[in-house]
């Protein structure tokens, strides 16, 4: 986060080889970071109770909440009633927690996936909805379900160097396509893309 905002080496603050730049960076992204209401909760294995209690608290305490991120839905665990239940079962309890969280506090809901390995012996690798993992109970809650692909990752000549295809699978109350965007890895940051294809490429 500090390397995104701050527009840092990400290699360098790995390798603790900051320059004398670096460290001003840091400085003021730190700055900005500490001001910005930002919480992490790092509990293993949350469930949907105990995550819809602190959200719960935190909205109490700060008059409401911009954003929940779950990273990642898989590493959540059900609530633990039902021990014989499946785990395509938990995430369908799960992506259904969330989505009443949302609307109970009236925020939205990111909430990250895990994607099947079997895209990986595709010749096309970008990911499709099937490629969920427990893909169903997901893909009905959601109303909005976007993939990010980077051809570079797959292929080392790629033409598509540092661009990256945002993938619009599903969207409830919209069109779906695919944005391309340029991808700065040394600061793991996406920006507007301003090349020659088109940014945006509709279905």
């Amino acid at each position: 986060m500090l390397g995104s905002v701050g527009k840092i080496d990400q290699q360098r603050m790995r390798k603790g080889t900051l320059n004398n730049e670096d460290w001003v960076k840091v400085t003021r992204a730190v700055d900005r970071l500490q001001h910005a209401q930002i919480f992490i909760d790092e509990t293993p294995g949350l469930n949907p109770i105990d995550l819809r209690a602190r959200a719960r608290r935190l909205s109490r305490k700060h008059g409401g909440l911009g954003l929940i991120v779950v990273d990642y839905l898989q590493l959540m665990s059900g609530s633990g009633f039902n021990r014989n239940e499946s785990r395509a079962n938990e995430i369908s309890e799960i992506s259904r927690s969330l989505k009443s969280l949302a609307r109970e506090l009236d925020c939205p809901v990111i909430a990250l996936s895990q994607l099947n390995r079997s895209l990986e012996s595709r010749p096309n690798k970008r990911p499709i909805m099937s490629d969920l993992r427990e893909s169903g109970a997901i893909e009905q809650d959601a109303d909005v379900i976007i993939f990010i692909y980077r051809d570079e990752v797959y292929n080392e000549n790629s033409p598509e160097k540092g661009t990256a295809e945002i993938i619009i699978g599903k969207q409830r109350n919209g069109p779906i396509g695919t944005v391309r965007l340029t991808f700065v890895g040394e600061h793991t940051k996406f920006m507007n893309y301003t090349g020659a294809s088109p940014a945006f490429i509709g279905e």
